[in-house]
């Protein structure tokens, strides 16, 4: 009988380094030799997009594509961040945006981007909008609910000494006062505030911006017992180049 030659060793598998007697599970693409994916970790939303995290970038894309101001929560709950987030971000994007075309308005808790004042003339011939004109009555009663707001029309015309209704109503249409709820005075009349096209109007981010007014004006303002001068002197304030002749616009 030929003497067979003794059987070769096979080599060993390698299952991975062992760790006290157990054998780790190995590196690189597992059994079925596909890649797994990574975890990242965090919480995402019913696509599949991360939520947590908020870039000014990402910021500045949702404010240009709103159809209507957001107010910081509502910018919060899209993001997942918090309130400290959003403001922090927002403050970011206010510097980024300082000289440029468009800028970062803040009126209480809601924000908004708007064109810059000083290009308002040439977007204004873009979209085939002239500059709004006021009437000295109502840049007036403009002047008067930027600097008390909110106030209610008999305040206002306590101030001028006027119905002020047409003027009011006025305002309203152009968007440059809005109703801000009620007062709790007998009858609950409407209180008016400025809105967010005043601020754009009048090249403002904030109403922290409006001009100073005179001590003694601003007295009279506050008294309900403002002369004629202090009524200009508010107007002129507000904008002195904005005082057209009358267009037929009364009280």
């Amino acid at each position: 009988m030929t003497e067979q030659d003794p059987p070769q060793d096979e080599a060993p598998v390698d299952a991975g380094p062992q760790v006290d007697g157990a054998i780790a599970a190995p590196e690189g693409p597992d059994a079925t030799g596909a890649d797994q994916p990574a975890d990242h970790g965090g919480e995402a939303d019913e696509l599949g997009t991360p939520v947590g995290d908020l870039t000014e970038t990402q910021l500045e894309a949702l404010l240009f594509v709103a159809e209507k101001p957001l107010s910081r929560r509502e910018i919060g709950q899209l993001a997942g961040v918090d309130r400290a987030t959003v403001d922090e971000r927002l403050g970011d994007l206010e510097v980024s945006l300082a000289g440029r075309g468009i800028r970062l308005v803040l009126v209480g808790d809601r924000v908004e981007l708007a064109t810059a004042p000083e290009a308002g003339a040439l977007v204004a011939k873009y979209v085939g909008v002239d500059a709004v004109r006021l009437s000295p009555a109502a840049l007036e009663t403009l002047a008067i609910v930027a600097y008390r707001q909110p106030v209610t029309r008999a305040a206002i015309e306590r101030v001028r000494g006027v119905d002020s209704d047409y003027t009011v109503r006025a305002l309203l249409h152009r968007r440059l006062i809005a109703e801000q709820g009620r007062s709790e005075a007998p009858g609950r009349p409407i209180l008016y505030g400025t809105g967010f096209e005043f601020l754009e109007r009048f090249g403002l981010t904030s109403l922290d911006e409006l001009p100073t007014l005179d001590l003694e004006v601003a007295a009279r303002l506050v008294d309900g017992d403002a002369s004629d001068a202090a009524l200009a002197s508010v107007a002129a304030a507000l904008e002195p180049d904005a005082i057209a002749a009358p267009d037929g616009e009364e009280g």
